[in-house]
């Protein structure tokens, strides 16, 4: 809770898989799995969000996240291959910069990290034009490119 944010597994296999698969994994690694895993048996939340890829198979999800506002509204979506796991680290920089964004007004560049200038909206104005070029507050590559560190 950390990021205002719920985790929520889903998948198409039984109840039953769910609980042996958690109490797995704790009595392998003392890990207990801190979020809610929903059982979908009949794949009506997977397929109605696209998370059955049927060239690959008819009965097994991809690996999927998505990332929706408080609104319900899906504002990104990664999608990894079955044979390969998620990158958490970069789920959690999705997330982070998508919230600075929304509090901010500010966007992320490429490769952006938590720390790292963000990107100012280009000006309206040429008022605000030239206020943004002659401010010592922005870094400004051209008068539509401006840089500030949040932090």
């Amino acid at each position: 809770m950390e990021r205002n944010t719920q985790l929520i597994g889903i998948s198409v296999d039984s109840n039953s898989s769910h609980l042996a698969w958690v109490y797995d994994i704790y009595l392998k690694t003392g890990i207990h799995i801190p979020f809610p895993i929903v059982s979908d048996k009949m794949g009506k939340i997977v397929n109605m969000y696209g998370m059955i890829a049927p060239n690959i198979s008819t009965d097994t999800t991809v690996r999927n996240v998505f990332i929706i506002d408080p609104n319900g509204i899906i504002r990104a979506i990664l999608i990894y291959p079955l044979s390969n796991g998620r990158h958490i680290p970069e789920i959690i920089r999705l997330l982070t910069a998508m919230q600075l964004s929304y509090r901010e007004g500010v966007a992320t560049p490429a490769n952006w990290c938590p720390g790292d200038p963000v990107v100012v909206p280009s000006p309206k104005t040429y008022d605000e034009l030239l206020e943004r070029v002659s401010s010592s507050e922005y870094d400004c590559v051209s008068w539509y490119l401006c840089y500030k560190d949040i932090y």
